[in-house]
């Protein structure tokens, strides 16, 4: 492979890379929801973070792969077993280049 084509190969996988915002409604809370999105994200190579909010609502920032992250999407949607995902809002919002590469729960 010649120096061309590994940069450009490189710049496709970084063009390739999404954030999202989302917020689920339904039977959200007290369900194992926030777990849930941490090990799926996780299993993803998903970074991120996921919170309660007041409303009743889960609150998520998914940062990977567009792949990945329609992955973890049709996760969410599915939810825990004792959940009932009624809606998911997702809006796009701008890639973080200082994103830990963690996924992780904040409070």
């Amino acid at each position: 492979m010649n120096h061309w084509s590994k940069n450009h190969s490189l710049q496709e996988q970084a063009s390739d890379v999404v954030r999202k915002h989302m917020v689920i409604t339904g039977l959200v809370q007290g369900v194992g929801f926030r777990y849930f999105t941490v090990i799926q994200a996780r299993q993803l190579g998903v970074s991120g973070w996921v919170r309660n909010r007041y409303d009743g609502s889960v609150e998520v920032e998914a940062q990977g792969s567009q792949e990945s992250v329609q992955a973890l999407v049709k996760q969410l949607k599915l939810g825990p077993r004792w959940s009932d995902v009624r809606h998911i809002d997702i809006q796009d919002v701008p890639v973080k280049d200082d994103a830990p590469s963690a996924f992780r729960v904040l409070e």
